[in-house]
C-alpha cells in the first residue's frame, strides 16, 4: 500500500511542477514564491519516501520471521526423516533374522521328516518279523501241545521258550518304536505351526515396511517385534482343535480329508472327514481292496488300526469319545461287485469298554434291507475277547464285530475275498450283508460313518 501511495504522489508532484513552469511563460511570478512551492513539493516527496522506508523495514522484518519459521520446519523434517531411516534399518535387520530362523526351522523339519520315514520303515519291518515269529510260535505251540499230550513228563522245549522271549522283546521294541513315531509326529506338527507363525510375521513385516517407506512428517510410535512363544502358541492351537468333523466343516473346511479333532475330555487324534451333501461325516471304518488284515486282536479294535487314507478301523475308544458328546447317526454304505451302491442309516447308542461297547440300533432310512438286529444289545467281540453269555462267533467268523445270538447275519470286518467267492460258506465268512428277508449281499467295499443328529449342538 505504501508503494502504491508513493507512486500516486510522484506523478502529482511532477504534474504540479510542469504546470508552474508553463504558467511562467504567461505571467512573471516573483522568484521567492516559486521557491516556497518547490520546497513544499520536496517535503511531500520526503514524507512519502520516509513512509516507504518504514513499510520496507516492516516488510523485511516480517520476511525474516517467515524465513526463520521455514528453517525451523526444515530442521524438524530432517530429524523426522533421519529417525524414520533408523527405524527402517531396524525393521530390515529384524526381517533378516526372521528369515534365518525360518531357514533353520525348515532344515530341522526336513531332518525330523527323514527320521520319521526311517522309523516307519523300521517299524514296518519289525511288524513283518513279528507276524512271522507269531506264526512260528503258533506252529511250535501246536507241536508242543501234541507232545505234551503224548508225553506229559517232557518239559517245555527250550527253543519254544527262547522264541517266546524273543517275541516278547520284539513286542516291547515295537511299542517303543510306536511311541517314538508318535513323538516325532507331534514334533512335526509343532515345527509346522512354528513355520506358519514365522511366515505370517514375515508377511506382516513386509507390509509394514512398504507402508513406512512412504515419507511422512507425522510422529510415529516406535515399533516392536513380537516374541515367539512356541509353548503358548501350541496351547492355543491345542485348545482350538474342533470336537468333530461337523465343527471342521462349519469352520470352512469343505473338502474331504484327514483332520485333527479333540472330543470333550479326550486326547487329540486324526480322523477322516467325508464331505457329502453339505455335511461332514466322520469315517470310522473303510474297506476297499483287502490290503488291511481285519482279523485283529481286542486291543487293536479298541484303539484302531490301518491307514486313514486307505483301509482302517478308527477304534472303539475313539468312536465312543465322539458319540458320547451328543446323539449320533450311523450310516453304512455298501458297494457290491456289480458297482451297485446301497446305504442304510440308524440312530444308535454305544456303551463304553465296561459294557464291551454294546450297540443299540434303530433304523431311520435306507435303500437296502436292514441286517443288524434292532432294539437289542449287540456286544462287540474278537477272537481273543469273547463277551460272557454270548455266542463265540469270532472264532469261526474272522474279524471283530457286534454279535447277538446268531453268527453270520453280517460281518463287515470279516475276511476280504477277491475275486467274488463262489461257495456259500466262503461268502458267509467274507464281507457280507444278510438282510432279514434272507438275501445275502457279497460286498466289495464298505464305509461306516457317523454324524450328530443336531449339527448345531456339535459346536
Amino acid at each position: 500500500h505504501i508503494i502504491k501511495l508513493f507512486l500516486f504522489i510522484i506523478p502529482l508532484v511532477i504534474s504540479s511542477k510542469i504546470d508552474r513552469d508553463d504558467s511562467s511563460y504567461d505571467s512573471v511570478s516573483p522568484e521567492p514564491k516559486s521557491r516556497f512551492a518547490m520546497l513544499d513539493d520536496v517535503k511531500i516527496l520526503a514524507n512519502g519516501l520516509l513512509q516507504l522506508g518504514h513499510g520496507l523495514k516492516d516488510f523485511v522484518h516480517k520476511t525474516k520471521g517467515q524465513i526463520n519459521d521455514i528453517f525451523q520446519k526444515l530442521n524438524i523434517f530432517d530429524q523426522s526423516f533421519y529417525d524414520l531411516s533408523l527405524q527402517t534399518n531396524e525393521i530390515k535387520e529384524e526381517e533378516k533374522e526372521l528369515r534365518r530362523t525360518t531357514s533353520k526351522l525348515q532344515v530341522k523339519n526336513e531332518e525330523v521328516k527323514n527320521m520319521s520315514r526311517e522309523l516307519n520303515s523300521k517299524l514296518e519291518s519289525l511288524l513283518e518279523e513279528k507276524i512271522l515269529l507269531q506264526q512260528k510260535v503258533i506252529y511250535l505251540e501246536k507241536q508242543l501241545t501234541s507232545l505234551i499230550k503224548n508225553q506229559p513228563e517232557i518239559q517245555e522245549h527250550p527253543e519254544v521258550t527262547s522264541l517266546k522271549t524273543f517275541v516278547e522283546q520284539q513286542d516291547n521294541s515295537i511299542k517303543d518304536l510306536l511311541q517314538t513315531v508318535e513323538e516325532q509326529y507331534r514334533q512335526l506338527n509343532q515345527q509346522h505351526s512354528q513355520i506358519k507363525e514365522i511366515e505370517n510375521q514375515l508377511r506382516r513385516t513386509s507390509n509394514q515396511e512398504s507402508t513406512e517407506n512412504s515419507l511422512s512428517s507425522k510422529p510415529r510410535a516406535p515399533r516392536t517385534t513380537p516374541f515367539l512363544h512356541f509353548n503358548e502358541t501350541q496351547n492355543v492351537e491345542h485348545n482350538d482343535i474342533p470336537a468333530n468333523c461337523t465343527t471342521v466343516y462349519n469352520r470352512g473346511e469343505h473338502t474331504s480329508g484327514i483332520y485333527p479333532i479333540r472330543p470333550s475330555n479326550s486326547q487329540v487324534f486324526n480322523v477322516y472327514c467325508d464331505v457329502k451333501s453339505d455335511r461332514s461325516w466322520t469315517l470310522i471304518q473303510h474297506r476297499t481292496d483287502g490290503s488291511q488284515n481285519f482279523n485283529e486282536t481286542w486291543e487293536n479294535y479298541r484303539y484302531g488300526f490301518g491307514r486313514l487314507n486307505g483301509e482302517f478301523w478308527l477304534g472303539l475308544e475313539k468312536i465312543y469319545s465322539i458319540v458320547r458328546q451328543s446323539n449320533y447317526i450311523l450310516r453304512i454304505e455298501l458297494e457290491d461287485w456289480n458297482d451297485n451302491k446301497h446305504y442304510i442309516e440308524y440312530s444308535f447308542n454305544l456303551g463304553n469298554h465296561e459294557t464291551n461297547y454294546t450297540l443299540h440300533l434303530v433304523e431311520i432310512s435306507g435303500n437296502v434291507p436292514s441286517a443288524l438286529p434292532e432294539h437289542k444289545d449287540l456286544v462287540f467281540s474278537t477272537w481273543d475277547h469273547m463277551a460272557k453269555e454270548h455266542v463265540n462267533c469270532p472264532e469261526s467268523y474272522s474279524g471283530g464285530w457286534w454279535w447277538h445270538n446268531v453268527c453270520g447275519e453280517n460281518n463287515l470286518n470279516g475276511k476280504y475275498n477277491k475275486p467274488r467267492a463262489k461257495t456259500k460258506p466262503e461268502r458267509r465268512r467274507g464281507l457280507c450283508w444278510k438282510s432279514q428277508n434272507g438275501r445275502l449281499y457279497s460286498v466289495k467295499s464298505t464305509k461306516m460313518l457317523i454324524h450328530p443328529k443336531d449339527s448345531e449342538s456339535s459346536e
